[in-house]
């Protein structure tokens, strides 16, 4: 039998696979299959997810972390996902500070103290920066940079800024009430469909500033859609706001809410370089067990769940925000 679990960061939801358990990986194809039947909504197990994260081997570093989205495509980095998968190989090697390859970069990750009783929390680098057109990429924009700047091919009236973390994201500030309204599905939708803009499609989130050091965001994932919550989407979008607002600051803490829950970002600035640390939960739902043969063939057929009994206290923790918006799932 070969163990998964159901993870979340602010209830982004995942499945996490360590391949290095296995008599051997399993083929590209066969993993791109497993992820869409496993994560689908409608027919996948417990309710899907938004993606399945691998875990291997890696030199130098605790291990790799692979992040697979629910349409089969792959990401370069996932904030959310690298706290549970931080959470898992630090259990498994007994360390409470190391580094996770990702796609692009090694990246430092750490233990904090729980949110809350049977909440545990990590803390992730989330990097490199870049606003170059060639990073997102964008094109067709009148613009080699978009900081704080209205781009009248997509919308006649936000103001946005364009960063890779190094996943792709555009962020607006807007008022409360349009964080529920149509815009930011239309835009998201337009934008990861066949377009001049953003070819590679792109990220979008709304957010708003709910007082100093505090936002509220919420974002339509490429490859996915809306979800409850996108880490390095968090992350982008604290480092727009450190950039554009006189409400915060670099190296000052920062909560930024979302549908699923909250995280809290600090912007660090170095010779014009930024990274940002994410912090926030490392929930485990279930420990699953599919039958190797059924795996081997991208399936999940017969797995047998085990609740953990950790939603119970995440939800707890949620329930007493004071920021809330519907779980988008």
């Amino acid at each position: 039998m070969a163990e998964l679990r159901k993870v979340h960061g602010s209830e982004n939801s995942f499945f996490l696979l360590d391949q290095t358990t296995l008599a051997q990986p399993l083929p590209a194809a066969t993993l791109k299959a497993f992820t869409q039947r496993i994560t689908d909504h409608q027919t996948g197990l417990l309710g899907g997810a938004d993606g399945v994260l691998v875990v291997d081997d890696a030199p130098g570093a605790a291990g790799r972390m692979t992040v697979i989205n629910a349409d089969g495509t792959y990401a370069k980095m996932c904030g959310n996902g690298l706290r549970t998968v931080a959470r898992y190989l630090g259990e498994k090697t007994g360390q409470p500070q190391f580094t996770v390859q990702t796609a692009e970069a090694k990246l430092a990750v750490h233990r904090e103290a729980d949110l809350a009783p049977q909440v545990p929390a990590y803390s992730v680098e989330i990097s490199p920066v870049s606003f170059e057109p060639s990073a997102l990429p964008f094109a067709e924009l009148n613009t080699t940079k978009i900081i704080d700047q209205v781009l009248p091919a997509i919308d006649p009236e936000l103001h946005f800024t364009a960063v890779a973390v190094p996943n792709p994201h555009l962020i607006a500030f807007v008022p409360e009430a349009e964080l529920n309204g149509d815009k930011i599905g239309a835009i998201g939708q337009r934008l990861n469909a066949p377009n001049p803009y953003f070819p590679e499609g792109v990220n979008v989130t709304f957010a708003t500033i709910e007082a100093p050091h505090t936002l509220f965001a919420r974002t339509y994932e490429r490859g996915v859609g809306f979800t409850n919550a996108c880490g390095t989407g968090m992350a982008a979008t604290s480092l727009a706001f450190a950039l554009t607002s006189d409400q915060t600051d670099f190296d000052q803490l920062n909560t930024v809410y979302n549908p699923g829950g909250l995280v809290q970002t600090v912007v660090h600035e170095a010779n014009g370089s930024y990274w940002i640390e994410l912090i926030g939960n490392a929930t485990v739902t279930d420990l699953i067990d599919v039958p190797d043969a059924a795996l081997a063939a991208g399936e999940f057929t017969g797995a047998q769940v085990a609740s953990t009994g950790e939603e119970a206290a995440y939800q707890a923790f949620v329930k007493q925000l004071p920021y809330r918006l519907v779980a988008t799932r």
